[in-house]
């Protein structure tokens, strides 16, 4: 039977390793199902064996060598090819399972040793269409379930699935390789790669589901990730945009939720609380990348997120140069959730009835229909403004829709404050 402190530490491995341990399987074996499947038995086993045995002292490298194992297993069983085989057996033969797993496998022309890092390329191979390359990569690397993918993209999770399956045997079929590619290759990947790290950010800087109002383990990943990719496109603007973007949203990561673990909103949270460190050294990198000239998008929602950082207070935020930057935006993108958060700034920088005007065209376009910030931010202009009744009824309407426990207690809590 698994004690607190057992589940404490799976849990812990799933954030810190799920990722590790299907990378380097998907290598060894080249099939993806067959990585995810052993990956979760190796989970499973350390939940019956670690209460009895004890804690290893490297989770992540018993988890990688008992899933190998489970993957050998398997390959034999059904017969696979001897020389995959033989090839993944020698990965694990000499290795206890309390030791590190060496990354084996054949060298690209990078030289980049990172599993994860070339399981992103893989999945963001042009050949497949973008949704499967984020999907794909979220599942494998992230360790998002399939539902949870569905809500980050707001796709039906039947969908979700199907495009799952059909990225995994696209990649098969097509004998895509896993490896960076060389530094020619790498623009026509560039693309998919930040759309990746960026939506695997956003699930944990705003989980979908869950209890937590932040996954900080799978944000930290994507930054860490993305300081990889900067490094290796360093003439690429964009990806240092993507980087400091992902800094300044992370550096107020202490100060988005109280001691209950409630959520405070922009506007209140106490800014000494924010990273200084990472806000300064994601100024010093998104300046570098937008003097080069080449000004994207993600270089523009940067540019956003340092007039929030690098304002004094809520009351000094520069909201009439935040809604022209996202006016910028809606150029290259007719991206509801932009449109959404231009409304905002508009009603916050001039007059709550005009941002209340653009949310109502949003609301009256259907786009964001089942969106519970889009009545959550019509009701906190309603509220601005007093009308009480209709910020309430709006509250509900968001209420219904909201997807995590802490979204619920925030509503309910402002539901309170209108309610007669």
């Amino acid at each position: 039977m698994s004690t607190p402190a057992v589940q404490r530490a799976l849990d812990i491995a799933f954030r810190e390793e799920w990722g590790r341990v299907v990378a380097t399987l998907i290598r060894r074996t080249g099939n993806w199902d067959l990585a995810e499947e052993c990956a979760q038995q190796a989970f499973t086993e350390a939940l019956w064996r670690w209460p009895r045995d004890g804690i290893p002292q490297r989770p992540g490298a018993w988890l990688t060598t008992v899933a190998g194992n489970r993957a050998i297993d398997r390959l034999r069983h059904n017969r696979m090819r001897e020389a995959r085989l033989r090839q993944a057996a020698a990965s694990t033969s000499e290795t206890s399972e309390d030791e590190d797993v060496t990354a084996l496998g054949e060298d690209d022309e990078s030289g980049i040793e990172d599993d994860r890092l070339r399981l992103i390329f893989t999945c963001c191979h042009p050949a497949l269409p973008l949704e499967g390359r984020v999907a794909l990569t979220l599942r494998a690397l992230g360790g998002l379930t399939t539902a949870e993918i569905a809500n980050a993209i707001l796709v039906p999770e039947p969908t979700m699935a199907k495009r799952l399956v059909r990225a995994k045997h696209k990649i098969e079929r097509a004998g895509i390789p896993y490896r960076v590619p060389p530094a020619h290759l790498l623009p026509e990947r560039t693309g998919g790669v930040l759309a990746v790290l960026y939506l695997m950010f956003n699930e944990g800087y705003a989980a979908s589901t869950g209890d937590d109002v932040v996954k900080v383990d799978l944000c930290v990943e994507a930054i860490r990730l993305a300081r990889i990719l900067s490094g290796l496109m360093p003439d690429e603007p964009e990806a240092g945009g993507l980087l400091a973007l992902m800094l300044f949203q992370h550096s107020r990561r202490e100060a988005r939720t109280d001691a209950a673990g409630d959520i405070v909103t922009l506007e209140e949270q106490d800014r000494s609380r924010w990273s200084r460190a990472e806000i300064d050294q994601a100024n010093a990198i998104l300046g570098a990348a937008v003097r080069r000239d080449a000004v994207g998008p993600y270089q523009v929602q940067a540019l956003i997120a340092a007039c929030h950082a690098n304002a004094p207070s809520a009351e000094a935020t520069d909201w009439a140069r935040i809604a022209v930057l996202y006016e910028q935006l809606l150029e290259v993108t007719a991206n509801p959730f932009v449109k959404l958060n231009h409304a905002i700034a508009v009603g916050m920088g001039t007059r709550p009835e005009d941002g209340l005007a653009l949310v109502d065209q949003l609301a009256a376009s259907g786009a964001l229909r089942d969106y519970h910030l889009l009545y959550a931010t019509r009701a906190d202009f309603l509220r601005r403004l007093g009308q009480s009744s209709e910020a309430a009824a709006a509250y509900r309407e968001s209420l219904h829709l909201a997807r995590t426990d802490a979204e619920r207690r925030y509503l309910i809590k402002r539901l309170q404050e209108v309610q007669p």
